[in-house]
């Protein structure tokens, strides 16, 4: 006999539908369609819960439809402008503009929610007089307020009533905001919603008001603060400058109101006379320059001389009369009057000449003595007014910061007060950035309830609580009912899945070939041929956590097909309780199993040949008073050695697990198990129990057979699952079988 670890599976879920011919459906949690077939299927288990609860549902919402007092809805629209707060001028008013510009959103979920404030709700209540209104709680389905409440009570109820009723809706790419009212007295609703939009005018309105007025309340008091200080810094600084004898001249900038320049009289003289200094100097080195050059250069080289006109005019006289004396000289004697007269003339203008050209070189000289005269005489100035400015200096630090304290306080008086003339341009101008577009009329049709709406709302949440039920009876359902259940909650492989026969007996439905049982069965073969590394197990025990799930059908199945394929098959009945193995063949049960572990004859007296070939059946025999000590002596054990080396399989039909010894000792004895589970009969608890008893023994289970299953029952999907709707025998004319 082949043994193995008991928890060992041979063949996955996937490798069986191989085996046994099944079309290939891969289950797995996170298999969109393998859920979708899963709801579909727990959707027509309870189909008829999931219509009662829809329907209950359904007749909630029409009763309440029909006992709800109608009500109205009246509308107002209302046009939400960009705020542009102008308080503080020109300035302000363009960084407001660009705040509205980037963050548009934010600013209409803000005139939003000053819409729905309590505060706007307190000036409607105000101004219709709502807060003893009998009207308006009638209108509200409410008691008016007795007098014992009091009047915070009664405002708060009135102001509840208000915010609960009112509706405030923008809708997208629009600032057009739709206000609304709900009561069940049509006029009511049209008269509060206009108050509303009203009273959101007058709110915006006042709050710019109000605004505007402690601007200018606080403006003016910061001007008076200004002046003062201004007045004070003016002071202070007029009575230092007296006490230290600084006499300063200061100019104020129109524009920025800062001092354009300040100096002493002593900075000014100083600045003057240094400059004068300067060109001074300047002067004396030009004229310095002319005389050194002067000296240097022979008298009648000299530009300066050559440039006098007189001596221009005395060197032109003194040419023509050197000519006259050469011609002269050439027609008389030297000592001839003639000749004297000219040469007396000609030494004259030579005199005149020297003497002329002594005096320009000595104004070029005497031009030189002055300017450095000049240049002394202002540096001497300049180095006097030198100290008296710095010693200013020393008395002006003090000065200059009262002086900068003073223009500090008169940029800040005249910008207050230009914000102050500014304030008082605008205050008396009042704008509201809301605007009424369309007016509440009082509604000829209420606007609830709804029937539509209602029976809308209702079927979702029937749908809601359906989904819930069914999601809750699911998860709880410990019940085997698919074949993936077998698999999920008993942690077993499968290696069958056998459909139900209906009203039909299953012995008449194995009798035909063609036949879906017969053809689950064929792939229940299939899959034990290679239920084990080693192939088909020689000795194979079929058994089941309770009685009646159909294992002995099974047992007589699988032994009958594996005989029809030319394998020799013993099926042995060991439910010595309850046989039945011998009935299904038309054989009494004198003889059989309990008799050969009694005595000891040859195992094949008791053996009964089938009118299958190869098929042979050991019935359960005489019922014995303790099975359970017969199924466990070494004779059976001996019997089933020798069985499985007369026959290439043999399969024992065992008792129950539960409540019984007798499966767990036979599934000890056997080389596999092929455990048995009723499709919706089969719970989780009592099969893991069974479970639990046959592993306790070390027994190798090969796997499990679903047996009785609908698959009409959880959906279309296992109707193809099984090649059902779309294979069928075809008959000799074509038809379908």
């Amino acid at each position: 006999m082949v043994s193995a670890p008991p928890s060992e599976t041979p063949h996955s879920a996937n490798e069986t539908d191989r085996l046994y011919g099944v079309a290939e459906v891969p289950y797995s949690s996170g298999n969109v369609g393998e859920l979708l077939w899963h709801i579909i299927s727990v959707i027509r288990r309870n189909l008829w819960l999931i219509a009662s609860i829809l329907a209950l549902a359904l007749v909630a919402a029409l009763a309440y439809t029909m006992l709800d007092t109608p009500r109205y809805s009246a509308v107002t629209t209302v046009q939400i402008n960009d705020q542009r707060d102008q308080v503080l001028g020109e300035e302000l008013e363009a960084r407001t503009e660009i705040n509205a510009a980037t963050d548009v959103e934010r600013f209409l979920n803000t005139q939003i929610d000053i819409l729905r404030s309590r505060g706007l709700a307190d000036r409607v209540a105000r101004k219709l007089d709502l807060f003893g209104n009998q009207r308006f709680f009638a209108a509200m389905e409410e008691p008016l307020p007795g007098r014992e409440k009091t009047d915070v009570a009664r405002r708060e109820a009135v102001l509840s009533l208000l915010s609960g009723n009112l509706s405030v809706n923008l809708p997208r790419d629009t600032r057009i905001v739709q206000i609304g009212f709900n009561s069940t007295d049509p006029a009511m609703s049209a008269r509060i919603a206009n108050a509303f939009a009203e009273e959101a005018i007058q709110a915006s309105l006042q709050r710019r008001f109000d605004s505007s007025s402690y601007a200018r309340n606080f403006i003016a008091e910061q001007l008076e603060e200004a002046r003062m200080r201004l007045e004070n810094s003016e002071r202070e600084l007029n009575a230092y400058a007296r006490t230290a004898g600084l006499i300063r001249t200061r100019e104020i900038d129109r524009e920025t109101g800062g001092t354009a320049s300040s100096s002493s009289v002593t900075t000014s003289s100083l600045m003057q006379i240094n400059q004068a200094a300067n060109d001074a100097k300047a002067a004396r080195i030009a004229a310095e320059g002319r005389w050194r050059a002067e000296q240097a250069t022979p008298v009648f080289a000299s530009q300066a001389v050559l440039a006098n006109p007189t001596v221009q005019d005395l060197m032109t006289q003194r040419a023509k009369v050197e000519a006259d004396l050469k011609k002269t000289g050439e027609r008389y004697l030297d000592d001839h009057p003639n000749v004297r007269q000219a040469a007396a003339e000609l030494a004259s203008i030579n005199q005149q000449l020297n003497q002329v050209a002594a005096n320009v070189r000595s104004s070029i000289r005497a031009e030189f003595l002055a300017a450095q005269a000049t240049e002394a005489n202002l540096a001497s100035q300049v180095t006097e007014l030198r100290g008296e400015t710095l010693a200013e200096q020393d008395r002006s630090v003090r000065y200059n910061t009262l002086a900068r304290e003073a223009d500090t306080n008169r940029s800040l008086y005249d910008g207050l007060l230009q914000r102050y003339r500014e304030l008082n341009a605008a205050s008396g101008i009042a704008t509201s950035n809301l605007s009424i577009i369309d007016r509440a009329d009082s509604p000829l049709i209420p606007s609830s309830p709804n029937l539509m709406v209602n029976l809308a709302l209702a079927l979702l949440a029937g749908m809601g609580l359906a989904a819930v039920v069914v999601f809750l009876r699911d998860q709880m359902d410990d019940m085997v009912r698919m074949p993936e259940d077998v698999e999920e909650k008993v942690n077993l492989s499968v290696l069958g899945i056998i459909p139900s026969t209906g009203d039909e007996n299953p012995m008449e439905a194995l009798a035909d070939p063609k036949s879906a049982i017969s053809e689950a069965y064929g792939s229940l073969r299939g899959a034990l041929l290679y239920s084990t590394s080693n192939g088909l197990p020689r000795v194979v025990a079929v058994t089941s956590a309770q009685a009646t799930e159909g294992k002995s059908t099974t047992a007589f199945a699988t032994a009958s097909g594996f005989a029809r394929m030319g394998r020799k098959v013993l099926l042995i009945d060991a439910d010595m309780r309850r046989p039945s193995v011998h009935g299904r063949i038309g054989h009494d049960n004198r003889r059989g199993l309990s008799s050969l572990l009694v005595s000891a004859d040859p195992a094949s007296s008791a053996i009964v040949q089938t009118a299958i070939p190869s098929f042979s059946v050991l019935p359960a025999g005489p019922i014995p008073p303790s099975p359970t000590e017969l199924l466990t002596s070494p004779r059976m054990h001996a019997l089933l050695d020798e069985f499985a080396e007369q026959f290439d399989v043999v399969l024992i039909d065992s008792p129950p697990v539960l409540g019984l010894a007798d499966a767990p000792a036979l599934a000890a004895l056997a080389d596999g198990v092929m455990f048995v589970i009723e499709a919706e009969r089969g719970r989780r608890g009592a099969l893991k129990t069974a479970l639990k008893r046959l592993r306790a023994v070390d027994a190798l289970l090969l796997g499990a057979v679903l047996t009785k299953f609908d698959p009409e029952k959880s959906g279309n999907r296992y109707s193809a699952y099984y090649g059902y709707s779309y294979y069928r025998y075809e008959s000799a004319d074509g038809e379908k079988a």
